[in-house]
């Protein structure tokens, strides 16, 4: 049976007052395919580097996805069953694809569980004991213990008769190894010398008076009436 966690949320009423919007069990759980007793409990959700707090939807109400949007981050809470409930018989493709992320599961590997995202996370251990294995090693992790995993190959294995809980956020980062293109400067202004200064500001001031001697001009010739042609008699 799937663990359940209680999720307190809140915002603001109609005259902005903050309120309790909810108090309940989490309803959003996804038990992973192939996997018996994975279970992972969406609890919030936030799309966007600057997460926004207007209204008082339920951010996690849409289906459970192993990665935040991008610029965003999702908490949830993650059961895991002892590896001899599921380890044998587990189909990772599956298992990766029922959660939105067939791309994530290392293909190279052996390991069903091995994956990598693109997300930094910051996994708190909350009940029984877990091994958080990388491709050069392992460590053991017990009830308050903190794990922060930067975008590795990782997978998660527990060797015991427990159930391990955690809780975890998951923060949307750029891909190891990728560089973002460096923002583009606006070209420097050319240093002008003295004299150079002068001959720019001589030119500016010209300007206007150059178009005010054009206008009156204009203005005398429109005055002006027009001269009618002379007739020469035929004789």
């Amino acid at each position: 049976m799937v663990w359940r966690v209680r999720r307190v949320f809140t915002g603001h009423d109609k005259r902005g007052r903050s309120v309790i919007v909810q108090d309940g069990l989490a309803p959003n759980v996804k038990e992973m395919a192939s996997m018996p007793g994975l279970a992972l409990t969406d609890l919030w959700e936030t799309a966007g580097p600057r997460a926004r707090n207007e209204g008082n939807a339920d951010a996690a109400s849409r289906p459970v996805k192993l990665e935040p949007p991008r610029g965003g981050s999702i908490l949830r809470i993650v059961e895991f069953p002892p590896d001899k409930a599921w380890r044998d018989s587990a189909d990772a493709k599956a298992a990766f694809e029922s959660i939105g992320a067939g791309h994530a599961k290392d293909k190279a590997s052996a390991d069903p569980m091995m994956h990598k995202t693109d997300t930094v996370d910051y996994i708190i251990v909350m009940s029984g004991e877990i091994y958080a294995v990388v491709e050069e090693g392992e460590v053991l992790l017990k009830p308050g213990d903190v794990f922060i995993q930067r975008g590795t190959n990782h997978s998660w294995s527990v060797r015991g008769d427990v159930p391990c809980i955690i809780a975890a956020v998951l923060v949307s980062a750029a891909a190891v190894g990728k560089r973002q293109a460096p923002a583009r400067k606006a070209p420097a202004a050319k240093k002008l010398s003295g004299g150079a200064r002068k001959v720019v500001a001589a030119k500016s001031a010209a300007r206007p008076a150059a178009k005010s001697s054009a206008k009156k001009s204009a203005k005398k010739s429109a005055a002006k009436p027009a001269k009618k042609p002379v007739r020469k008699s035929v004789k």
